[in-house]
């Protein structure tokens, strides 16, 4: 890791196959750093974010994430890397099938947790921070929008990130939940895990002012106002 930066791109072309989507973009998040990242549909956000969780390739300048170079990164580091970021999607994406303590066993098992005390501690640990331990047992359909996005969140914490990356994360919640769950978001910022925020809803920008990334005209604007 560069000094205290979580991540750091510097002069990066960002393409979709060949299409250049943002030109020499320059950013920095460092650890507990709560930022969003806000632009018109189709602007470059998702794919800002591709570059960072490994799903884009750097083809120029050179970027760094949670300690892997993203210039350089082999498909094999890529599992790697994102166990040290934490992914959240507007549509929350929970196994339906699963009851809630199943859905974040399924990916501790896929990311490497063999102990069974361990497991169920940590489960019971990241629930915990969202305010559903009582939920275990519960299936997704059972539980609210707000209220499946908190688990997502959890399912983000499991492997202890050093940064969230949250695509529209309110996208698909009513205002009153929304803040509900930026308040979290925030909250686990300020225990040390940088959050990263890509939104279209301006009124909770306002509702909890932070640095604010923006995407426009090609171009990655690191200290922009709205």
């Amino acid at each position: 890791m560069i000094g205290n930066s979580i991540i750091k791109l510097n002069n990066v072309d960002v393409f979709q196959q060949s299409h250049l989507v943002l030109s020499n973009v320059n950013l920095h998040i460092d650890k507990g750093d709560f930022v969003w990242l806000i632009g018109q549909t189709g602007s470059g956000k998702s794919s800002l974010l591709k570059i960072i969780y490994g799903d884009l390739n750097i083809k120029t300048g050179t970027g760094h994430a949670c300690g892997y170079e993203l210039s350089k990164l082999p498909n094999r580091d890529i599992p790697y890397l994102r166990r040290k970021l934490g992914i959240v999607f507007q549509d929350f994406q929970l196994l339906t099938d699963r009851s809630i303590e199943q859905n974040l066993l399924f990916v501790m098992r896929a990311t490497g947790w063999t102990d069974k005390k361990l497991i169920a501690e940590r489960t019971l640990d990241v629930l915990e921070k969202v305010g559903l331990r009582s939920k275990l047992k519960k299936m997704p359909h059972e539980l609210s929008g707000g209220e499946q996005q908190r688990v997502v969140i959890a399912r983000a914490l499991l492997n202890d990130p050093e940064i969230i990356l949250a695509d529209e994360p309110t996208g698909n919640l009513d205002p009153e939940t929304s803040e509900e769950i930026v308040l979290l978001l925030k909250q686990i910022s300020q225990s040390g895990t940088a959050v990263l925020i890509a939104t279209h809803d301006y009124h909770i920008i306002r509702t909890f002012p932070s640095r604010i990334i923006k995407c426009e005209n090609g171009k990655v604007l690191e200290d922009a106002v709205i």
